[in-house]
């Protein structure tokens, strides 16, 4: 009893949080002729709710792609146009074809709010608790702390409630997670089910899709392929097949049809990174311009081959030797494999490597919160051009202060609660005395902390020189791109493998 009287506070606090980030302003507010992401979901219902599904995407007179044209998958388009059908009834000004463009007020403000929350509630809040009380082997008290410190990650929250994202985070990175839970807990086909619905809502799901096929890959060979795991196979492949028809039926029924969607949905054209992505490609780019060095599809063929590379042994690993433990921390590397080497990565993707960092936050917790503070400080321009330096501040130390006392992190810095023993005996091998490993992470932790707050302050107090307009930007980046680097490199020791403690 008192642990769910606990579980339900700590929602409720989540859900504070929440409400009072909402409070603030968002993406593009009074920003004529664009606006931001805000007016991007309001144009989607204005589509979706005015237009046939024939027409949702493709360019037209009443559908000006070059005006946030839809390019999500068509989960995202049906969330949309149920969004679409409460703002109808509510005030169908919000919604007119045309006319609602660039709409704003405190009352539409407060239902695009309201569509987020109730997304939060009903997809992605039910699979935190959920994941933290099927965690074994750590008492009450830490389910406990493990569910308050994913619900206070600052990054999910200030994209969400701040920035205004309503159809991509809650819902994709929830779904992500159900589908997580499900294969964990060898609920196999209601965790293939959920997660290709996350890949039906935002197709940059696909960093996570590696792992899940060679984990449930892993489990047919494991059953045996000439008896039950070839019955699983099939059953997978049935779910997905199914899951995906019934999606995307209704842009079937012509081949133009089906292709467009698939053309919105990866616009190879825009380029290898937007803005000041904290990725090797825009960290490389201040010393070499790839972009202008390299054709456009030999670009494409670089990072394809870097991501493949980058993310083949850790899920050749996970084929051969599948455990929800392994899936998790593949899930990780994959992320952020896809996140520092792949094709047009935005900013806001570091949330796709941040969910599985969330759910080994009990296993290695001082490496995972480092990873989840600079996640948070990769989006800081993007967050001050939406004035939300302040809820920035606030939620990145509240989520701070709860992972150090939850966790104790700074007591949990020896190699073995590091994952690296493995890596630190091998060395040894050649040099004895190398002991201080954990010393220098905790050193490098700490310059990195007081590294993010000197440069949000000159961000915020300081012009940057004229011929170095982005330099603030790029040394974010640089700074952000070593410690994720750093993450991917630290694994986990193989000999530490055993089998997650989820319940079965």
């Amino acid at each position: 009893m008192e642990k769910w009287y606990l579980m339900t506070a700590v929602v409720l606090l989540g859900l504070t949080v929440r409400w009072t980030v909402s409070l603030n302003s968002y993406s593009g507010a009074g920003k004529p002729p664009m606006f931001g992401d805000y007016e991007a979901q309001r144009h989607w219902q204005e589509i979706t709710f005015n237009l046939p599904i024939k027409q949702w995407y493709f360019n037209s007179s009443d559908n000006n792609l070059q005006y946030w044209g839809l390019d999500y998958p068509p989960l995202t388009a049906y969330h949309s146009l149920l969004c679409a059908y409460v703002a109808q009834f509510i005030n169908p000004d919000w919604i007119a074809l045309h006319s609602s463009r660039g709409y704003e007020s405190q009352a539409h403000k407060l239902f695009m709010r309201a569509t987020v929350l109730i997304a939060d509630l009903l997809i992605y809040i039910p699979a935190v608790v959920l994941h933290c009380c099927c965690l074994k082997e750590i008492s009450t008290k830490k389910k406990i702390a493990n569910a308050l410190c994913i619900l206070l990650y600052p990054g999910l929250i200030l994209i969400d409630y701040g920035h205004f994202q309503i159809m991509y985070n809650s819902v994709s990175l929830g779904l992500a997670l159900w589908g997580v839970l499900g294969v964990s807990c060898d609920w196999d086909l209601l965790g293939s089910l959920a997660f290709c619905l996350a890949v039906n809502y935002k197709q940059m799901e696909l960093y996570h899709s590696l792992p899940f096929f060679c984990f449930l890959l892993g489990k047919c060979f494991k059953k045996g392929l000439k008896g039950k795991g070839f019955v699983l196979f099939v059953k997978l492949a049935g779910t997905v097949v199914a899951s995906f028809t019934l999606c995307w039926l209704p842009f079937f029924t012509e081949r133009a049809q089906a292709l467009q969607v698939l053309r919105r949905l990866f616009p190879v054209d825009r380029g290898l990174f937007e803005d000041k992505v904290a990725n090797i490609w825009c960290s490389v780019s201040v010393f070499l311009k790839i972009k202008d060095i390299l054709p456009h599809h030999v670009q494409i063929i670089v990072s394809f081959c870097l991501t493949l590379l980058s993310l083949l042994p850790a899920c050749v690993k996970l084929t051969l030797q599948p455990s929800p433990k392994g899936f998790r921390f593949t899930l990780v590397s994959c992320a952020l494999s896809f996140f520092l080497f792949s094709f047009q990565v935005h900013e806001k993707s570091i949330l796709l490597v941040s969910l599985p960092v969330c759910l080994v936050l009990s296993e290695i917790p001082f490496m995972s919160t480092w990873f989840l503070l600079v996640s948070t400080f990769s989006m800081l321009p993007l967050l001050l051009k939406d004035d939300l330096l302040m809820p920035s501040v606030v939620t990145t130390m509240a989520f701070f202060i709860a992972c150090a006392t939850s966790f104790s992190i700074f007591e949990k810095t020896s190699e073995e609660e590091l994952r690296l023993k493995s890596f630190s005996v091998s060395v040894r091998k050649h040099l004895p005395r190398f002991t201080f490993l954990p010393r220098i992470i905790q050193h490098l932790f700490i310059i990195s902390v007081i590294t993010m707050v000197l440069l949000t302050l000159m961000t915020v107090t300081l012009d940057p020189p004229q011929k170095l307009p982005d330099l603030f930007s790029v040394l974010d980046s640089w700074l952000i791109n070593s410690v994720t680097s750093l993450r991917k490199s630290g694994r986990g020791d193989p000999r530490q493998r055993e089998e997650a403690p989820f319940t079965r």
